[in-house]
C-alpha cells in the first residue's frame, strides 16, 4: 500500500516496456515489509541530466536506477563516483549522499560475476570475450578483469568504445592480455553478448555461433526473453549458459544494501518475482 510515507526508487531509462525491476523489487519490498516502491521514469537522452537533479530534489527518493540509455552519461553527472563506476565507464545506481551529494555505482559487472561464479565457473586465470562495450559491456569487463583472467578479449562494432574500454582496462590491469578487433570465441572459456542483439525478433547474433566450442560458458545481458536466440544456438552446442536476468537478480542484493535497505538472496528473489515475458 503507497502511504504518505511510502520512498521511491527511480527507474530511469528510455524505453520502459522492457523493465522488469519493478516486477522483481516491488514483491520483494511487500513480503519484507518495507515502504518503498520502484516507479518506471521514461526519460529520454536531452532531458536526463535535468532530470536525473530534479528527481534528487524529492524529499521521499532513497534512490535511482538508472538503465539504457543513460548509464554511461550519469558518469558525468554525479558528484562522487566508485572506482568500479569509473573504470566501467558507467553507472547503474545513483543515491544521496550524506551531505546532498549525488553518488554513483555500477553493479551490473558485479551481478554478473557472482552469477557465473555460483554455476562453478574458474575465472582465475581463465579467458574470456565480451561483445559491445556499451555500459553494461564496460561493467562486466571491469568486474571479470578483478577476478584475475589471463585475456580479457573486448569488441564494439564503434571501435573506439572498445579501444577506450581497453585503454582503460591496461591502466587498472597492467598484468591483463587485453585484446580487441574481434568477436571470434575459439579459445575463450566465457563469451558474452552484452549487447542490445536479441532484443527483437530477427536480430542477428552477436557473434559466429557454430565457433563456439561446448566447453565455452556463454552468458547473455537481454532479458526480453529467459532464453534468446543466441543462447538457444549456445545450448545445441553443448554450452553451459546463464540468462540475462541472472545478472539482474544477482545484483539486486548488492543494490538493496547501497540503499540501505533489507537485502536477501537472488533464489527468494525470484521465489517472490511476478516477471512477464
Amino acid at each position: 500500500m503507497i502511504n504518505g510515507n511510502t520512498e521511491v526508487i527511480a527507474h530511469i531509462g528510455f524505453p520502459t516496456h522492457a523493465f522488469k525491476a519493478p516486477m522483481i523489487y516491488n514483491p520483494w519490498f511487500e513480503k519484507a515489509g518495507a515502504n518503498v516502491v520502484v516507479v518506471p521514469m521514461g526519460c529520454q537522452s536531452p532531458d536526463y541530466a535535468t532530470f536525473l537533479r530534479s528527481v534528487f530534489t524529492l524529499t521521499n527518493i532513497r534512490g535511482a536506477l538508472i538503465t539504457m540509455p543513460h548509464k554511461v552519461p550519469t558518469t558525468g553527472l554525479v558528484d562522487e563516483l566508485s572506482p568500479t563506476a569509473a573504470i566501467a565507464g558507467a553507472c547503474n545506481a545513483v543515491r544521496r549522499g550524506p551531505k546532498g551529494q549525488l553518488q554513483g555505482d555500477m553493479f551490473d559487472g558485479a551481478g554478473f560475476v557472482r552469477g557465473v561464479l555460483r554455476k562453478g565457473l574458474k575465472l582465475q586465470g581463465a579467458r574470456a570475450l565480451v561483445v559491445g562495450s556499451g555500459g553494461v559491456g564496460c561493467a562486466i569487463a571491469a568486474s571479470l578483469a578483478a577476478e584475475g583472467l589471463s585475456a580479457l578479449a573486448v569488441f564494439d562494432v564503434n571501435a573506439a568504445a572498445a579501444d577506450g574500454l581497453a585503454a582503460r582496462l591496461r591502466q587498472h590491469y597492467p598484468q591483463l592480455d587485453v585484446l580487441t578487433g574481434s568477436t571470434d570465441p575459439v579459445g575463450f572459456d566465457l563469451v558474452v553478448n552484452a549487447t542490445p542483439l536479441g532484443m527483437n525478433e530477427g536480430d542477428a547474433m552477436p557473434l559466429d555461433v557454430t565457433r563456439l566450442a561446448a566447453t565455452t560458458f556463454v552468458g547473455e545481458v537481454v532479458m526480453k526473453t529467459e532464453t534468446t536466440a543466441f543462447l538457444a544456438a549456445a545450448i545445441a552446442r553443448g554450452c553451459k549458459v546463464q540468462v540475462g536476468s541472472d545478472m539482474l537478480f544477482e545484483q539486486i542484493p548488492a543494490y538493496l544494501e547501497y540503499f540501505g535497505l533489507p537485502s536477501t538472496t537472488p533464489e527468494e528473489l525470484r521465489a517472490v518475482a511476478r516477471l512477464q515475458y
